[in-house]
C-alpha cells in the first residue's frame, strides 16, 4: 500500500457491559458440617486387586506358597529356575497371560476382605 494513502480511522465503540454470570456455570454451595465442607463418599471398587502393585503380589505368593509350589501351580521359567521377584516382575509385565494366572492364584489365596 503506498504510504500516500491513509486509512481510514476506526470509529469507537461504545464501552461494552460487564458480561452477566451464566447460572448454570456458577457453583453450587456445599453445605457446611461443624466448619468442615462435606464430601462424597469415597467410591468403592468392586476388583479385588485394586491398589495391589504386582510386586505385592508376586512377593506374597512366594511368602505363602514357596517359589517350588508357585512353579507347580502357574508353571513359568521364572518361577521354577533361579526365581526372583524381579525376574517374576519382568516376565509377569510382558505377558497377560501368566499375569492372569497369578492375580487369579493371588485372588483365591487371599480372598478380599469385607
Amino acid at each position: 500500500m503506498p504510504a500516500s494513502v491513509k486509512r481510514p480511522a476506526k470509529a469507537k465503540s461504545a464501552p461494552k457491559e460487564p458480561k452477566a454470570k451464566d447460572p448454570r456455570k456458577a457453583k453450587a454451595a456445599v453445605p457446611a458440617l461443624n466448619g468442615r465442607r462435606m464430601t462424597a463418599p469415597a467410591h468403592r471398587s468392586n476388583d479385588p486387586l485394586h491398589g495391589v502393585t504386582l510386586e505385592t503380589i508376586v512377593t506374597r505368593l512366594a511368602e505363602r506358597l514357596g517359589w517350588e509350589e508357585l512353579g507347580r501351580i502357574v508353571p513359568i521359567r521364572c518361577f521354577l529356575f533361579d526365581p526372583s521377584v524381579t525376574s517374576s516382575l519382568k516376565f509377569l509385565r510382558k505377558t497377560p497371560w501368566a499375569r492372569k494366572k497369578v492375580e487369579d492364584l493371588y485372588v483365591a489365596a487371599f480372598p478380599p476382605e469385607g
